[in-house]
């Protein structure tokens, strides 16, 4: 999870050496080694979201706890300069032994062998896949089938508001959990929007004399473009219409010529054009969760992954709330579903170590820990309900987000080779159409580039 997770990231150079004990080593003696008076072999591990680093320390030590033989060493560094990390030091020869993985990079890591395969591991220790949320393990399998991850977690998409702007807008926790979308007027969703959109003289975006050019308040927030694959932005409304970036897993033509698109990217960007959404350039470099918490935007969609910090925040003016997406022309609610899992590099000189490390972090056990933090929804369902659970004891409901889990209303992130290439090219297209500088019509060319990558 980005995070707050922007998909569009590419990838760059990196700065600095990596710890690790993968092949070539490290200077700072996390390598594996005799310890004091006995060996103990360290497995140097890698993730970017620094609200999950005390439940995985806790793993950690637990682990070592009943495996004395064995010590993680634990590395974590922001989403932009993490992936940096990775990428190099698969070409420097020095990685982690195992990293947090992400769908949007393990393809092209996978294709370029620079990650191991689980299979004969799973298969000798009888690992039984089944105890994992539906449609999870298939996310970490390679074209042949291999397996190449155990899932850890999993995360949709919800809309984030402040309760207190919506009760004196005139609006119950009801109207807004049921509010409708299509392509055309935009529906119930377009019209909270414009209503909840103030400008500086206290006007609302629906209300005679509305100054689009003086916001106070806009009615939803940008964030980002959406890039190749629209997670937080548009893909819980293009699901609704039936489309979907691929043809299918591991595909090798993408839509983004499909007139549903179109259409959709077209709705969205009208809010900027009418003032209830703020354009790209305000928007870039802003974080969206401060502008929900300081009442500059009153909805925001976004990521299960953000519970915690958005509900964390709550004050005499931020009323934290979450609700389903809109209901779309289909009939249903629709949200993207993601997972993370864990890769072991290919160069490690310690490829059982990290398994057994591997195999801990997708148990049942490593993942309560993770669910008493409430901080994400684990992978293994028992451990999920336990999340839920927790969740609630802070006086956080979060249906809106495991609803869609439950109800089957969710599409896969889609996972196919060449997804940097795809992302660079769709990206700055994107970003053009969301900045007014293109319009929608570029998206047939674009399209044809990214589907020539596979020919």
């Amino acid at each position: 999870m980005k995070k707050s997770i922007i998909l569009s990231t590419t990838l760059a150079l990196a700065v600095g050496a990596l710890a690790g004990c993968s092949s070539g080593g490290s200077d700072d003696g996390s390598s594996s080694g005799t310890d004091g008076g006995g060996d103990v072999t360290t497995i140097s591990y890698g993730l970017w979201d620094s609200n999950q680093l005390p439940a995985y320390q806790q793993c950690a030590d637990d682990f070592a706890a009943a495996n004395p033989q064995y010590v993680v060493d634990i590395e974590q560094i922001g989403w932009d300069d993490y992936w940096s990390k990775i990428t190099t030091g698969f070409v420097s020869g020095e990685n982690y032994d195992v990293f947090t993985s992400h769908v949007a990079y393990y393809p092209e890591f996978q294709k370029n062998g620079q990650v191991l395969a689980l299979d004969e591991y799973i298969e000798r220790d009888g690992l039984d896949m089944s105890i994992y949320q539906d449609g999870l393990v298939e996310l970490w399998q390679s074209p042949e089938g291999e397996q190449y991850g155990l899932p850890k977690d999993f995360d949709t998409i919800s809309l984030f508001y402040n309760e207190q702007m919506t009760e004196a807008a005139g609006y119950t926790a009801e109207d807004v959990q049921n509010l409708t979308w299509n392509p055309e007027d935009g529906g119930t969703y377009e019209e909270f929007i414009a209503h909840m959109t103030i400008d500086t003289n206290g006007v609302r975006g629906d209300e005679d004399g509305f100054d689009k050019t003086s916001v106070e308040t806009y009615g939803l927030w940008m964030e980002g473009s959406g890039g190749a694959d629209g997670q937080t932005q548009w893909t819980f409304l293009t699901a609704s219409l039936g489309w979907a970036q691929t043809d299918e897993a591991w595909g090798t033509t993408y839509n983004y010529d499909d007139p549903a698109f179109a259409d959709t990217i077209d709705w969205w960007y009208s809010l900027v054009e009418k003032g209830y959404m703020p354009t790209f350039a305000a928007q870039e470099g802003i974080s969206w969760a401060d502008q929900l918490i300081a009442g500059k935007a009153a909805m925001v969609p976004n990521g299960s992954w953000m519970t915690g910090y958005v509900f964390g925040a709550a004050s005499d003016t931020f009323t934290p709330a979450v609700a389903a997406t809109p209901v779309g022309p289909d009939g249903a609610s629709w949200s993207m579903l993601n997972g993370l899992a864990d890769n072991i590099v290919a160069g490690t000189d310690n490829p059982d170590a990290a398994w057994e490390w591997v195999k801990y972090l997708g148990s049942a056990e490593c993942q309560d820990v993770v669910a008493e933090s409430a901080v994400v929804f684990p992978a293994v369902k028992t451990s999920t309900e336990k999340a839920i659970a927790a969740f609630e004891a802070k006086g956080v409901d979060v249906n809106a987000f495991t609803g869609h889990v439950e109800d089957g209303t969710t599409v896969l992130y889609p996972i196919t080779d060449f997804k940097s290439d795809v992302n660079a090219i769709m990206t700055p297209v994107m970003e053009a159409i969301m900045s007014g500088a293109a319009g929608t019509d570029t998206l047939v060319d674009a399209n044809a580039s990214v589907n020539a990558l596979f020919e």
